[in-house]
């Protein structure tokens, strides 16, 4: 499968790589517990994140016009300084990506915030693009949460997170609802989970330490069957060429 990103204005101080696996917010967990959350750190790594290429002060005076959004740029260079603008009113500020994305058939990106990250007074806004067939470039959206209240976005801060995503993905679904026993395996593998779930809960109150399953970090079952498709990570290739 091939991702392309063509450049079609200057990269200066942008930066498009895998995403990191780590965040500084659990960095500062204790022990940095959060790491143990393996889901959590396969969300962050699931796919490529776009860097900013320049330190930037965002304000919205909470209007709904162009003009309510102030950007104000740091030192970099003099193209970086349109990577960012009031594109749509109402405090949402555009990252103006400066690449077109092409995928294979079939499949598009789905744009969104970095995962487990965020910045204060902004929320990041999604969207699903088919860039199969698309030429054109697309942009991320911030919106700004808080009047007249400064949001910064430091150089180097994940701005975009990107994904390729099968169109039809969702559509070849058929959701169902049952009742845990109508699958008798599950059940007995449920209870005892759960009953170590609320045996290390009790101790945690106890104790006063967190509590972690470690069975789905290791790729167990509950009664200690190791399972082979179990994955602690995801390989994701930089982006090759120039």
């Amino acid at each position: 499968m091939i991702l392309d990103a063509y450049a079609v204005m200057p990269t200066d101080g942008w930066v498009i790589e895998p995403a990191d696996p780590k965040r500084e917010w659990m960095d500062a967990t204790p022990q940095k517990f959060a790491y143990r959350c393996l889901p959590l750190m396969m969300a962050n790594q699931a796919g490529w994140v776009v860097r900013c290429p320049i330190n930037l002060k965002a304000t919205w005076d909470g209007g709904t016009q162009l003009s309510s959004l102030k950007i104000t740029f740091g030192e970099g260079p003099e193209s970086a300084h349109g990577a960012a603008m009031s594109n749509f009113g109402m405090g949402i500020m555009t990252f103006r990506l400066p690449w077109v994305f092409k995928t294979e058939k079939g499949h598009g990106l789905l744009v969104r915030g970095p995962s487990n990250f965020w910045i204060d007074g902004a929320h990041p806004l999604e969207g699903l693009v088919e860039t199969d067939w698309s030429p054109a470039t697309f942009t991320m959206n911030w919106k700004l949460l808080r009047r007249n209240s400064p949001v910064w976005f430091k150089k180097g801060d994940p701005v975009c997170h990107l994904m390729p995503y099968p169109l039809d993905l969702l559509e070849q679904f058929t959701p169902r609802l049952r009742m845990i026993d109508d699958n008798p395996e599950l059940k007995g593998d449920y209870e005892n989970f759960n009953a170590e779930r609320w045996r290390k809960l009790k101790d945690a109150g106890e104790t006063g330490e967190p509590v972690w399953m470690r069975d789905y970090m290791r790729g167990h079952l509950p009664d200690g069957t190791p399972v082979s498709e179990h994955r602690t990570g995801l390989k994701i290739r930089p982006f090759a060429g120039g």
